[in-house]
């Protein structure tokens, strides 16, 4: 089946050629028909299944008609980068339809959001805080919203957005179109999905899971020795993008640092960053100039580059929903990937969860003179 099933004016059409778009991924095919109808959705599906096109395009199909000039669709994203991903993916795939958009988050002057908002878009994406002041400061009419969607919920609801969310969604007019998608479906998220969301269209495309296409493996190995372990396999990986977590901000930077020293080529992504030097260590790692990125769960949220080989747990995450959310970040759109831990004892506990949620045994790998025993 292609994208030509679903009667996009050619404008869309264009934009789906341009970004190499031929065939609809599940979560595009389930949910672009109840989108164009009209129908509320609640969309669950893996990180990298294609869920950002499965909204932007029948929202942009409902956008030529009606208005322009006027805010008409609302976009709300946990992180600035995944806020400036989504407004990349609309420009790219309506560049031919003449709709504008925009993105609305905190760490930079509001001044220009100001005045692009006063100048007329058809679209924001915005995080809920900075939309917050915005709506205070009386700088932004939502009155004519048709169309919401809540991305990453589950993302926003572990970073604390939720009571944030319910005062916007108590501003937007009724009715509307509401579209929430989500990896995982925490209760909070369900609650907000049965109170916000009218006789919703669900699909739900096995969420508990990591992708497919991802192999996975564990490193049995001393604390003391992660980094010599940790150079040894980049040393080994030589193609692709490797995108490496960290339990805290500080053990990112000091990591990113000794990898570095090691001659390697990383950068850091953490929350002390200003947010000129997030973006340029994002997009240095986007565009392939630094192979290595280390992140924290909260500073990788939004991440979204295609070419990332292998995720690599330098620190196992505390559950196994965020084992979920970092594995997803490799093997996307289809492609292979590879998930390494670094294991200590004391991470065996949570291998054996995950190793439940796969619902198999993790590859154990030795690494000589590296075992934990």
């Amino acid at each position: 089946m292609s994208f030509i099933s679903f009667a996009f004016h050619p404008q869309i059409n264009a934009g789906i050629s341009a970004a190499g778009y031929s065939t609809p991924t599940l979560i595009q095919l389930r949910t672009i028909p109840p989108i164009l109808a009209g129908r509320d959705v609640l969309g669950l599906a893996q990180t990298g299944t294609g869920k950002t096109a499965a909204f932007v395009l029948p929202i942009l199909q409902r956008l030529l008609k009606g208005p322009r000039g006027k805010l008409r669709v609302l976009i709300l994203s946990p992180t600035r980068e995944l806020a400036e991903q989504t407004h990349t993916a609309i420009v790219g795939l309506g560049r031919q339809t003449g709709l504008r958009s925009m993105t609305i988050y905190g760490g930079v002057s509001a001044v220009p959001q100001i005045k692009s908002l006063r100048a007329g878009v058809e679209m924001a994406v915005a995080c809920p805080g900075r939309l917050l002041d915005l709506m205070g400061q009386q700088a932004v009419n939502l009155k004519g919203i048709e169309v919401l969607v809540l991305d990453e919920a589950d993302r926003m609801f572990d970073m604390g957005f939720l009571p944030d969310i319910r005062r916007i969604l108590a501003a937007l007019p009724t009715p509307r179109q509401t579209l929430l998608f989500s990896a995982t479906m925490p209760p909070e998220i369900r609650s907000l999905a049965n109170e916000f969301l009218r006789r919703p269209v669900t699909v739900d495309l096995g969420v508990s899971r990591p992708v497919e296409t991802v192999s996975h493996a564990v490193y049995p190995v001393e604390q003391t020795r992660k980094v010599e372990l940790l150079l040894d396999i980049l040393r080994m990986s030589s193609s692709g993008q490797v995108l490496v977590f960290t339990r805290t901000k500080h053990r990112a930077k000091k990591l990113a640092e000794q990898l570095i020293k090691a001659g390697l080529s990383a950068t850091s992504l953490q929350g002390n960053l200003s947010q000129n030097r997030r973006q340029e260590a994002m997009d240095n790692f986007r565009r392939g100039r630094v192979k290595v990125l280390v992140a924290t769960d909260i500073a990788a949220r939004g991440i979204d580059v295609t070419q990332i080989s292998h995720v690599i747990n330098y620190d196992m995450p505390d559950t196994a929903d965020a084992y979920t959310h970092r594995i997803g970040r490799t093997g996307r759109m289809a492609k292979l990937g590879t998930a390494l831990s670094l294991v200590t004892q004391e991470d065996l506990p949570m291998i054996r969860t995950i190793e439940r949620l796969l619902g198999r045994s993790l590859e154990r790998r030795k690494q000589a003179g590296y075992d934990a025993g």
